[in-house]
């Protein structure tokens, strides 16, 4: 026979209701102690981050010379570089090919054009016909010159001549040999002479200059025509191009007997013994930007100094064109169109309170720096000036002797404060 539990069985005491209401606070009060720390701990984990230092870079504010100057690229160029053009509607015939080396003063091209040497030769022929006729003219002047000396001197002899008969009847005059009327006319025939004697000199003076004003009109056409043939062969010279400088061809834009208009270009000549660099400059930085400012020059070797010489007036995708001679003498080993790097010097700020250049220079506008203090970093308001390519300019917000992470606080999520450990 199975036997029943009812001996296990015991009956309990309902309990006390005071011991259930203190067991109901207590619960309460651990959850809501359990609660608080809960969201305490969740604030302190949103709040607070810590990074390690091993990952920050920091830097102190001191006081210098600021450098204000703009990292550029560039390249090697001729500062000598020619293109030599077309004169005249010709054909060309090529003397050299691209790449060759030329010294100045050897012919390149040969301009076959019939149009500029007939016009030559028709300026000779006017020239050589004006120069017979200057000649001829002057054989007339001389002639002209002698016949009116003629008449002068003929007038002089019949003056004479009129005043010894004159004197002769004056001899004579008074004893009666003569008639009275006979010695009037002597007087008056001395007048007369006297008086065509005067005016043949006088004509033969205004015809020597007659003759001398005709003779330097044609002596001036003769030389207006030698300045037009000399105009002409000019011309006719030019259809021979020759090197300007010593370099080589660069870029030949035609072909051997091609036939080409005036002005149309030929061909290029570089000159490698000037060199230049031609720099890529933003034009946010064109404003600061003069003829005159120096540049550093970074090369294989070492670096440079030179001067800027030329800016570009226009802005080409978003860029400046300017031109940096060397100071002194020219560095070895450079060639035509190799990239280099520059260092724009723009402007020198003596006893300014700076700091290394950093990304946080970037972030946030460069608004803010985190400040590290007894290893904490805090976000502080700063105000920036003119920066460099390795330094920036501080105008407020830090001092001089303040640690400032420079690098790294892209972790911080613009915490006001890190914790940095290390």
């Amino acid at each position: 026979m199975i036997r029943d539990t009812s001996l296990q069985d015991a009956v309990l005491a309902p309990p006390a209701a005071g011991r259930t209401r203190r067991f109901l606070v207590i619960a309460v009060v651990v959850a809501s102690v359990i609660g608080a720390a809960a969201y305490l701990l969740s604030g302190w984990r949103a709040d607070v981050h810590t990074v390690s230092a091993a990952r920050l870079r920091i830097a102190e504010v001191t006081r210098g010379t600021l450098v204000r100057d703009a990292s550029v690229n560039g390249r090697v160029v001729a500062a000598v570089s020619p293109t030599l053009y077309a004169t005249a509607p010709a054909t060309v015939n090529l003397k050299v090919s691209a790449g060759d080396t030329v010294k100045k003063g050897d012919v390149l091209a040969t301009l076959e054009s019939p149009d500029l040497t007939d016009a030559l030769k028709r300026e000779v022929s006017s020239y050589e016909q004006l120069k017979a006729e200057v000649a001829r003219q002057g054989i007339l002047s001389r002639k002209q010159k002698l016949l009116a000396q003629k008449e002068a001197d003929t007038a002089e002899i019949d003056r004479k001549s009129a005043q010894t008969t004159l004197e002769r009847y004056d001899s004579v005059g008074t004893v009666g040999i003569i008639a009275k009327i006979d010695y009037q006319k002597a007087k008056d025939a001395v007048a007369s002479s006297q008086i065509r004697a005067r005016h043949a000199s006088q004509a033969a003076v205004l015809e020597g200059d007659d003759v001398a004003l005709a003779l330097t009109t044609k002596i001036n056409e003769l030389e207006r025509q030698r300045l037009s043939m000399a105009n002409a062969q000019r011309r006719v010279d030019e259809l021979t191009v020759r090197a300007p400088v010593d370099g080589f061809i660069g870029t030949l834009n035609v072909q051997n007997r091609m036939v080409v208009i005036t002005n149309a270009p030929l061909m290029t000549l570089v000159d490698l013994s000037k060199l230049e660099v031609e720099l890529e400059v933003p034009e946010t930085y064109v404003a600061d930007m003069g003829l005159g400012m120096h540049a550093e020059i970074a090369l294989p070797a070492g670096t440079a100094m030179g001067t800027l010489s030329a800016l570009s007036p226009e802005v080409v995708k978003n860029q400046v064109l300017a031109r940096v001679r060397f100071d002194g003498q020219q560095p070895k080993g450079l060639r035509q169109s190799q990239r280099l790097s520059a260092r724009l010097l723009i402007e020198e700020k003596p006893n300014v309170v700076m700091l290394p250049r950093g990304p946080f220079v970037e972030s946030e506008g460069g608004r803010y720096a985190y400040v590290v203090r007894d290893g904490v970093a805090i976000r502080t308001p700063v105000k920036l000036g003119a920066t460099s390519v390795s330094a920036v300019e501080i105008i407020s917000g830090l001092k001089i002797g303040d640690k400032v992470v420079i690098s790294g606080t892209d972790a911080f999520d613009n915490a006001p404060t890190v914790s940095i450990s290390q």
